[in-house]
């Protein structure tokens, strides 16, 4: 069986072994590759692994040997799933890899945002803060979490550890799911499109990306949100 890796730099910089997959059949990675490059290096594969690099209709036509795409990343809009399935084509991702380190970004972002930390470094290396006349220095709006409302679109793994460490920081959790509540993190309130961008402080969005959720953060939905909401 050949196996063809289009851009395994992405995934593995040189930290981890390829071994294991090796051992199913013959195996090619490709650092990146470019588009036009696509159909060359899979020509014979029957097996191909993509984090990032497209396989649209046009690419999965022009391969009939293959039989299996393995999408190294959660989304699978990279691959042209209608033409893969009447084709035959099984395609698969890994919905659940990168769960804590997005939701510990989606933090790390809030807490830039709120806080400024970087901001108040640079102006203490300058001695700005030194110079006052007060011992509390501040110059950009400051937002304590506790208290505020955090709208969650979408309460799939990521959505819900997002919600966890939201509970922690003291916030009030909304979710807008089609999950029924008993199957909701405790503490997390279920929303309507419309309470959810009415009520959020904060609206962070983990869903999929879909025919149904495509622009659905637009002129009419920012027009009902706090002026004062972080997105």
């Amino acid at each position: 069986m050949n196996i063809v890796v289009l851009d395994g730099y992405s995934l593995n910089p040189g930290d981890i072994s390829w071994a294991e997959i090796e051992e199913l059949g013959n195996l090619t990675v490709y650092e990146r590759t470019r588009p036009e490059d696509v159909v060359e290096r899979a020509a014979l594969a029957e097996v191909v692994l993509t984090n990032k690099t497209v396989l649209d209709a046009e690419c999965l036509s022009a391969l009939p040997q293959l039989r299996y795409v393995g999408v190294l990343a959660t989304g699978y809009n990279v691959v042209d799933v209608q033409v893969a399935k009447e084709k035959g084509i099984v395609v698969t991702n890994i919905p659940a890899y990168s769960t804590r380190s997005v939701a510990q970004m989606v933090f790390a972002h809030l807490l830039g945002i709120t806080q400024r930390v970087e901001h108040y470094t640079a102006e203490a290396r300058q001695g700005i803060w030194s110079r006052q006349a007060d011992f509390c220095y501040w110059n950009t709006p400051l937002m304590e979490l506790s208290g505020k409302y955090i709208g969650i679109v979408g309460m799939g793994n990521i959505g819900c550890a997002v919600a966890q460490i939201a509970l922690a920081f003291g916030m009030k959790v909304l979710a807008w799911t089609s999950k029924e509540i008993s199957l909701l993190p405790e503490g997390v309130e279920k929303a309507d499109w419309e309470e959810l961008l009415r009520k959020s402080d904060v609206l962070t969005l983990h869903c999929p990306l879909t025919e149904s959720t495509k622009g659905m953060i637009n002129v009419d939905a920012l027009n009902k949100m706090k002026s004062s909401a972080i997105l």
